[in-house]
């Protein structure tokens, strides 16, 4: 089954690819689409919308994540990407996330996606998925994108970065929410 997706990010269809074996997933980036929700779910739909009407009778699918952090009142949030400004840069991210931690004791975080479906009769579904955890105070680990060199989930002893692509995606945030987004492409047909 074809599932077009709305992004440019390699990463992100890389991991969707890995988390939904059997589907044809195809890249449709939202070029100039404004993701100026305040949410991670209103980002993903308009993102979706932003593409659906290119391909009629078709699934689509389109998705927002980030790392939300307890001390710093869920920050970066929404803003994730471009936590440190633009352009998006991971180096300054994690730099200034953990410039922000510096000294602070309760380092709970959690990663949210939220994959926004439209299938095709043109009806809308939402879709949520969350991985709680820490954030080192060093980066560790070459694998992943984004915060994974500083996200360590609850149960494990290291960041997502260290973990292979198999196990973070059997816990990660996009894992459960693109999950939950199987059983609606199942149900619906």
């Amino acid at each position: 089954m074809k599932l077009f997706v709305a992004t440019h990010n390699a990463h992100k269809i890389r991991e969707i690819s890995q988390i939904l074996p059997g589907f044809e997933i195809e890249a449709d980036d939202p070029e100039g689409v404004e993701e100026n929700a305040p949410d991670f779910s209103g980002n993903a739909l308009i993102k979706v919308r932003a593409i659906a009407p290119r391909h009629p009778g078709s699934w689509c699918m389109a998705d927002d994540s980030g790392l939300e952090v307890e001390a710093l009142g869920g920050a970066p949030g929404v803003r994730s990407a471009r936590y440190a400004g633009e352009p998006s840069d991971t180096a300054r991210n994690n730099a200034l996330l953990l410039a922000n931690l510096e000294g602070v004791a309760d380092r709970r975080a959690n990663f949210t996606c939220a994959v926004a479906l439209v299938d095709p009769f043109g009806r809308e579904h939402l879709a949520i998925g969350r991985c709680f955890g820490i954030i080192a105070l060093a980066p560790s680990g070459a694998a992943g994108f984004g915060y994974d060199p500083l996200f360590v989930p609850d149960g494990y002893g290291k960041s997502f970065a260290e973990l292979s692509a198999e196990e973070k995606n059997s816990i990660s945030h996009r894992g459960r929410a693109l999950a939950e987004a199987r059983k609606t492409i199942k149900e619906v047909g």
